[in-house]
């Protein structure tokens, strides 16, 4: 009993020793990215100069042309990212202020994200790697349910989101292969397409009184004298519910609504995303009217 005992504690052992093992070898490895995505360009960024930093989701990633504002002599970044939430928004901007980044102009795409104040997994997962190595990221966690576990147990954040910081994502930071995330000034161009779904419900959708993150992020761009622009984006004609957005102005009246700049399908991807065309024509409504005076 005691030899099966004995041997059960040395699998025990070496189990968690190559936990720590790998949990170190994988970090290490995000550590050293910059080319992958966003995230890690921010995470292992030194301090840069913005006139504008933009931030939301994909219908800020889609919609906003970085190079329009360059034109106008704003060196711009948008820093929106396809399936995030204002949880990692917030995130992102703690980030850059904690790396010392002089940020003139934050333009926030706030609209249906303010409906909710979750992590969304598949953007989320991707700060993990980072949590032993940033406080600013460990304390963003902290309310996860799992929290204790994806900062205590080796490996186990790995393990959690392995199709998204699995084996297969390593091996490719490792050989430094790039993504498209970061081209064109990190905004992402839609085209028209046959079957792109151009229809939306939105009837039960609702925007939290007092969004946590959305908050943060307005707390952190007055206490760093950073303009905040807080927008709507378009979407298109055919949606179900489109009074929410006279809900959000209602809830957070300093939010400018421009759901209605771009309205025909022609100009929409998809309902909520507009065509390369279409973020032209309301990128160049942002300007004029806010960067034009």
């Amino acid at each position: 009993m005691k030899k099966f005992l004995f041997y059960i504690f040395k699998i025990f052992l070496v189990t968690v020793l190559v936990a720590f093992l790998l949990d170190g070898l994988y970090t290490y490895i995000f550590m050293q990215s910059k080319n992958r995505g966003k995230i890690e360009a921010v995470v292992n960024s030194e301090a840069k100069k913005y006139d504008v930093v933009i931030l939301g989701s994909s219908r800020a990633n889609n919609h906003f042309v970085s190079q329009m504002f360059e034109d106008k002599g704003l060196k711009t970044f948008n820093y929106g990212m396809s399936g995030g939430h204002l949880f990692e928004a917030s995130l992102m901007l703690k980030l850059m202020i904690e790396r010392k980044y002089e940020i003139k102009n934050v333009i926030l795409e706030a609209d249906l994200n303010l409906s909710n104040e979750k992590m969304a997994e598949g953007i989320g997962s991707l700060f993990v790697p980072f949590i032993h190595n940033s406080t600013i990221i460990k304390d963003h966690f902290k309310n996860e349910s799992d929290f204790n576990e994806l900062y205590y147990i080796p490996f186990y954040r790995y393990i959690k989101y392995d199709g998204k910081i699995g084996v297969r994502e390593v091996f490719f930071t490792a050989i430094h292969k790039k993504t498209n995330s970061q081209d064109n000034l990190g905004y992402y161009p839609l085209e028209k397409h046959k079957n792109g779904n151009m229809k939306n419900n939105i009837v039960n959708l609702n925007p939290l009184p007092h969004n946590k993150y959305y908050e943060e992020i307005k707390s952190i761009c007055k206490a760093n004298n950073i303009n905040f622009i807080a927008v709507m984006t378009p979407m298109c004609e055919n949606v179900t519910g489109m009074n929410y957005f006279d809900k959000v102005k209602k809830a957070y009246p300093e939010i400018y609504n421009y759901e209605n700049v771009v309205v025909e399908d022609k100009y929409f991807s998809s309902c909520g995303h507009m065509t390369d065309a279409g973020a032209k024509i309301f990128t160049a409504k942002i300007i004029k009217d806010f960067f034009n005076k």
